[in-house]
C-alpha cells in the first residue's frame, strides 16, 4: 500500500525526533525525629535479642582480675602507671606471637597517651574493664626501623610533653626537653641497628603527627587487637599493681 513509507517516517520521527524533557532537583525537604525515651519499644525485637544481651552482659562483666588501686593516665608527667601497665602488657602478649612468626623479639612499644580512654577503677578488673580502657578496634603492627629513625622517635617523645606509654624504651631529658640518654633495652642505639617497635596502626598511619615510622623496612600485621592483648593480660594475673618508674624522666638539676 502507497501510505506504508509515510506511515513508518512518521513513526521514526516521533520515536527519534522527540527528545526526553531534562529534569532539574529544585528542592530538599526533611524534618528532624527525635531519639528519645519516649519512642514506644518495639516488644517483639526486645524479646528477640533479650537472650543475646543477657550473654553479652555476661561476658563482659566476668572477673579476670583485681587492680590494686585506681589508676588514671593524669597521674603523671612523662610517665604513668596505667600507661606503663598497657604498654607492658602489650609487650608481654605481643612479642611471643612476634618471635614465633620471625624468630626476633619486639625491642620496644609505644602506644599513644590519648588511646587510654578510661581510668582503671581499684576492684574486679573485666572483660568490661578492657573495652573501655580501649574501646578502639585498633591492632598491632610490628614495624621495623633503622637507629637513625629512632632519633626522629625519641626527639617526637622528648618534645610532646605527654605521658605516651612506651616499654624497653628508657628516655631522660633536661629542663628544656632535651634529650640526656635514650636507651633501648639498657643499651645505646647505633644507627645501623635494626630496631622491631610495636605499635598500633593508628600511630602507624601518622596519628597524633607521628610520621616518623614511614619510611620503613618491614611491617609485621600480628592481627592482633590491642583490646584483645588486654583481655588476654588479665586472664594471666591475679593482682594489677603497676606503679610510675624511671622509663621515662626529667632532670631538673645536674645533681638528679
Amino acid at each position: 500500500m502507497a501510505f506504508k513509507p509515510f506511515f513508518f517516517g512518521l513513526l521514526l520521527v516521533f520515536f527519534f525526533g522527540c527528545k526526553e524533557p531534562h529534569l532539574y532537583l529544585t528542592k530538599i525537604e526533611g524534618k528532624q525525629i527525635s531519639i528519645s525515651d519516649s519512642l514506644s519499644t518495639n516488644n517483639e525485637i526486645e524479646a528477640f535479642i533479650k537472650p543475646y544481651r543477657s550473654h553479652i552482659q555476661k561476658d563482659l562483666d566476668s572477673v579476670l582480675a583485681y587492680s590494686a588501686g585506681t589508676y588514671t593516665k593524669s597521674d603523671g608527667d612523662f610517665n604513668t602507671a596505667i600507661g606503663n601497665f598497657m604498654a607492658d602488657a602489650v609487650f608481654d602478649e605481643a612479642n611471643p606471637i612476634f618471635k614465633k612468626r620471625t624468630g626476633k623479639n619486639i625491642d620496644m612499644v609505644l602506644l599513644n597517651h590519648g588511646g587510654i580512654r578510661s581510668i582503671m577503677s581499684k576492684g574486679n578488673v573485666t572483660t568490661r574493664t578492657a573495652f573501655e580502657l580501649m574501646p578502639f578496634e585498633n591492632t598491632l603492627l610490628v614495624v621495623e626501623m633503622k637507629g637513625t629513625q629512632m632519633d626522629s622517635l625519641i626527639a617526637y617523645l622528648s618534645k610532646s610533653k605527654k605521658a605516651h606509654p612506651i616499654s624497653k624504651l628508657k628516655l631522660i631529658i633536661d629542663t628544656n626537653f632535651n634529650v640526656v640518654e635514650a636507651t633501648i633495652n639498657g643499651k645505646n642505639i647505633e644507627d645501623n641497628n635494626t630496631y622491631y617497635v610495636a605499635t598500633n596502626d593508628y600511630l602507624f598511619n601518622g596519628g597524633d603527627n607521628m610520621t616518623f615510622f614511614k619510611p620503613n623496612n618491614s611491617v609485621h600485621d600480628l592481627n592482633y587487637k590491642i583490646r584483645n592483648a588486654l583481655i588476654d593480660h588479665f586472664k594471666k594475673v591475679d593482682t594489677i599493681s603497676p606503679v610510675r618508674d624511671d622509663r621515662f624522666i626529667q632532670k631538673t638539676t645536674k645533681n638528679n
